[in-house]
């Protein structure tokens, strides 16, 4: 398998992930975001808008990133700390 799983226990191991029954590592999620070409904290999200916002918000440029933050910060009413 792409993420370097076994074939054989493949779907076992990933419901078990599902169902919270283990925790993968953190090489396996990295490995898997980049099977599903997604960012790692991707698969952390807690709910739809946030995964959807990290997702959007890895496409952009390193200016874009830094602009979309300040934007965020500023709608949130947190003062812009001005380092990434």
């Amino acid at each position: 398998m792409e993420a370097g799983l076994d074939l054989m226990s493949a779907s076992a191991r990933m419901n078990r992930y599902e169902t919270g029954a283990r925790v993968p590592n953190f090489a396996l999620v990295e490995e898997l975001a980049k099977v599903l070409n997604v960012p790692t904290p991707y698969l952390y999200a807690a709910d739809d808008s946030m995964a959807r916002m990290i997702v959007a918000f890895g496409m952009l440029s390193e200016d874009e990133k830094r602009a979309a933050l300040e934007f965020v910060e500023r709608a949130a009413g947190i003062a812009s700390s001005g380092s990434p």
